[in-house]
């Protein structure tokens, strides 16, 4: 499994996020949304621990790991998860409120900032087809969800 490609590993992503938000759509039907996102998110929690443990690198404890992260790496993750915690929030928010297939593709224009956060903040190049794809992309997110 480990010889799969960015590709492969990008398409299961997507495959479980869309099973994610049908999921999630039926679970928040009756209980309060930061709750369920509270709830999600320990099962996360949970489940990243026990992959992390199982498939730590041989050799080396999972401690010694954490332990020889950098300042920088540790910033970064921890405003990485602050932000996916916002966004679940919100995500779970909205797919109270409103229709899951609605919700998605609004949520999926996180793909547009990202090309265009990339090519500031990284350096990453904004080639004419990132531009195209991502001008369709927010395109058919707009048409889906005022349609």
């Amino acid at each position: 499994m480990s010889s799969m490609s960015w590709i492969g590993w990008a398409l299961l992503s997507a495959a479980f996020a869309a099973a994610t938000a049908l999921l999630a759509k039926m679970g928040v039907a009756h209980v309060d949304s930061n709750l369920a996102t509270a709830l999600r998110t320990s099962v996360v929690v949970v489940f990243a621990w026990g992959i992390a443990l199982v498939l730590s690198k041989p050799g080396m404890s999972l401690l010694g790991e954490i332990r020889a992260l950098d300042r920088r790496t540790v910033l970064f993750l921890t405003l990485s998860g602050l932000a996916t915690g916002l966004s679940w929030l919100c995500y779970f928010r909205a797919l109270q409120l409103g229709p899951a297939s609605r919700v998605a593709p609004l949520d999926k224009l996180s793909v547009p900032l990202v090309l265009v956060f990339a090519w500031l903040l990284l350096g990453e190049k904004l080639t004419p087809p990132a531009i195209v794809g991502g001008l369709l992309i927010t395109a058919g997110a707009a048409v889906i969800a005022l349609g």
